[in-house]
């Protein structure tokens, strides 16, 4: 039976897969409102006939045959989109195709990479396998929300390993910063500007400003380089002739696989005098070991191991993961979004060669 949204019969597994991101691209699907994108995974899952899982608007399927004594891999890949910008020339929720592009709101983060696991988790999910198979398509990774994968993972069967399908033109991100955003307040006492009174907050926090834009974290990654910081935001004061009785700032910290967010939320605060608070330290730095057979299997293929800077749905994962997906991370958030049709029809072949017969237990 077919779904009542695709009509899938006679296509091969690359017009199958760009078939759904059309549909997924019609479906409004911003961070937390993924109900109907959903509802369109579960029903195409439900009619290649497996036994559909869903939480909230997370959907995930099993292969048929897992057994708890193989090791599992994942393949991840999340459903929602951030908000269209206003500079977008053409309806972001309309699939074009022109020549080899398709445009379309996260077409390219993470659409190509969804609709490409699935057909990948089809393939290999058909043939004898030494490890079990789970493909997840999770909600709410552009805002790291709660109802997301964080909800679903302690729902699933133990997991080895993880492919997460973010664009990274199909090299194996093995690394990935994490982040923590902190709000520091410097305090002080308002007075009458004319008179030289109060104590002023924005002049208390110099101190804490230089240290924040000059310090430098020991231990530097040869994959992610160092830990970061930036003062990103300040706002003080309420009038010319009031002097600021408070000054807030918003720092935006990246940390290398060397650091916690523990860790560093406690040296810096021991650095300032000013109030400081994390708004979560959740989203630390993930790494796989090169050693990893996932990932010698990239490299024998002829695939390049980098760092990326940008945070996926891998800060919330207890076990090792990769990035590796169609499509350029440049062009994600971006005003005309678009994914190649060609790098779906490579991504899906990579995979299957990539992991294909893999043991992953050697």
């Amino acid at each position: 039976m077919q779904t009542k949204h695709l009509n899938i019969t006679g296509m091969n597994e690359t017009q199958r897969a760009i078939l759904l991101l059309k549909k997924l691209i019609e479906i409004p699907s911003v961070s937390r409102e993924e109900k109907g994108v959903a509802d369109l995974m579960e029903e195409t899952m439900a009619s290649d006939g497996f036994n559909v899982n869903r939480s909230g608007n997370n959907v995930w399927v099993v292969s048929r045959d897992y057994d708890e004594n193989r090791p599992t891999l994942l393949l991840n890949a999340h459903l929602d989109t951030v908000k269209p910008v206003a500079s977008w020339t053409r309806n972001p929720f309309e699939a074009v195709e022109e020549g080899d592009r398709l445009y379309g709101l996260g077409s390219n983060d993470c659409g190509g990479g969804l609709v490409s696991l699935y057909e990948v988790f089809r393939i290999l999910s058909s043939r004898a396998q030494a490890y079990n198979i789970i493909y997840l398509a999770s909600a709410e990774e552009e805002v790291s929300g709660a109802d997301g994968i964080e909800s679903v993972l302690p729902q699933l069967p133990k997991i080895d390993v993880a492919i997460v399908g973010e664009p990274t033109s199909m090299q194996p991100a093995v690394a990935e910063k994490g982040l923590m955003v902190l709000d520091i307040t410097a305090r002080g006492r308002s007075g009458h500007a004319a008179r030289n009174e109060g104590v002023n907050a924005i002049e208390e926090a110099l101190d804490d400003l230089r240290w924040l834009c000059t310090h430098k974290f020991r231990k530097e990654s040869p994959l992610l380089g160092c830990t970061q910081m930036k003062v990103t935001m300040i706002n003080a004061g309420t009038q010319h002739n009031v002097v600021p009785d408070k000054c807030e700032m918003v720092v935006d910290v990246r940390t290398n696989e060397y650091y916690r967010n523990e860790f560093v939320l406690e040296y810096i605060k021991k650095h300032l005098k000013s109030e400081v608070k994390a708004r979560s330290v959740r989203l630390s730095s993930s790494h796989i070991d090169l050693e990893h057979p996932l990932v010698k299997r990239c490299v024998a293929m002829g695939m390049k191991p980098y760092g990326s800077p940008t945070l996926s749905d891998q800060a919330l994962m207890t076990f090792p993961s990769l990035k590796l997906g169609p499509g350029d991370s440049a062009r994600s958030h971006s005003a005309d979004e678009f994914i190649m049709q060609s790098e779906i029809e490579n991504a899906i072949k990579t995979y299957v060669s990539l992991l294909d017969g893999l043991d992953l237990a050697s």
